[in-house]
This record gives C-alpha cells, structure tokens and sequence, in this order.
C-alpha cells in the first residue's frame, strides 16, 4: 500500500527537500502552501517525475477554520495520510521592548496555533483507521536554547516540543510515533542575507547545515525502522548551543 505524507511548507526550503527526498524514497506527497503556488506546482512536477503521485493544498496555517475544512475534504475524497511533517513556520524577529503585538501573535498564532489548526483534523481519522503513522514536528535551536530578538519565535518553538512530547504520549498506545526535529542554521533562501561568517564562527563545525541532512532524518523518522522512537527532539545542528 502506497504511503502519503502531508508535508506543510513544502513549496521551498526544507519543506520542499523533504518533499523530494521522501518522494525519492517511495513515498506519496501532499504538497502544501499558503502563498507561493508556483513553487510548489515545480516541486509537484519533480515529484512526478520520480514517479511518485503529488497534489497541493493551499491554505493558512493560522486559519483554523481553513484548515479544518481544506484537510478534511482532502482527507474524505484521498484517505487519511500516513505521515504529516509540520514544517511551514514564519519569523518576525525584533527586540523584545520594541516588539508589537503582531510580531508576537502572528508567530505564535501560526508556529504553535498551526500545531493545533493541522493536526486537529488528522489525528482522529488516524487513530479510526488504525494507522500506525508518523506526525514529524518542526522545532529550532532557538526553541532549546533561546535566541536574542527571537522571544516570539523562540516561545512558539519551545511550545512546539512540548506539545509534541505531549501528543507522543496520548497515541503511543496507537503506534503513531510522534517526533520533533530541531535544526540549527540551516542554508536556505532565508538564510542568505544572514552575516555567514560571523555565525560560522559560533558553530562547532563551522558550516551551515543542508536542507537535505534536515530531511534525511525525517526520512529515517517516517520509516518502519524509527516505530520505537516517539516523544524525541532531535537537533541538527553542527553542535551548536551544545
């Protein structure tokens, strides 16, 4: 029986390398994107050429009657997915004195209402169909270890892990693991206009992580070999903040 995964965030970054490393390893993908369709139109047509069906849902995170109503029409006409990695996240960095009162609901709203809003509408059918499947969350370094500007950001990461663990325990009984995977810098689009390096500096190994090392774990997470790892943080990170 073929496996779907829904991956949100998946039109660039690390969102769309997981899409195309599970793709590559037998998998079904569910696209998702709020905004940028075009990315993720030309990552479906990878997928396709590995041979591997794909469709994209377009929807706010945030938006918990969005969610709930795209998903479980996805959900009713496709079948439940068999794993879900919750990737799509936004950043609003500033100082915390000087922070507005959108900065910090807007990525607490979408990082940690966005746990919530997606994973609502799946667990259950989950759970009914007997699916002992994987739910991947996406943390940060700036969740374990707090980062200067990052108070938001870091409170909606931090939160994140604790609601996973917490998921991971109510269905271990159901054999659906659930595992969140921590990345530090990782090079992406959005890490371009970063001072290089100067951060280099501060990690152990002196580079950026690659998307691809991010979804090689999610790989190993969603695979039959990781059935006995549930409730589990795992960070990439070069060692940095270690």
């Amino acid at each position: 029986m073929d496996k779907t995964v829904l991956i949100t965030g998946s039109s660039r970054g690390i969102g769309k390398e997981t899409a195309l490393y599970l793709a590559q390893n037998g998998y079904d993908i569910v696209l998702h994107c709020n905004n940028n369709i075009k990315n993720a139109e030309e990552t479906a047509a990878l997928i396709e050429e590995y041979g591997r069906k794909t469709r994209i849902l377009q929807f706010n995170i945030s938006n918990r009657e969005q969610c709930k109503k795209i998903l479980t029409e996805d959900i009713e006409k496709h079948g439940i997915y068999y794993g879900v990695v919750l990737n799509a996240g936004i950043a609003k960095d500033n100082v915390f004195p000087a922070m507005k009162d959108s900065e910090w609901d807007d990525v607490l709203n979408t990082n940690l209402g966005g746990f919530y809003n997606v994973l609502k509408p799946v667990v259950m059918p989950m759970i009914s169909a007997r699916i002992k499947g994987r739910i991947i969350t996406m943390s940060s370094v700036s969740g374990l270890a707090g980062n200067r500007g990052q108070v938001n950001y870091s409170a909606s990461k931090a939160g994140i892990i604790g609601a996973t663990k917490s998921l991971a325990l109510e269905l271990a009984k159901r054999g659906i693991t659930v595992n969140c995977v921590a990345p530090g810098v990782i090079e992406t689009d959005m890490t371009q206009v970063l001072p290089v390096d100067e951060i280099k500096k501060i990690i152990p190994m002196k580079r950026f992580g690659s998307a691809k090392e991010v979804a090689s774990l999610i790989n190993y997470l969603m695979s039959e070999d990781a059935s006995y790892i549930t409730g589990q943080v795992i960070s990439v990170n070069g060692g940095l903040y270690l």
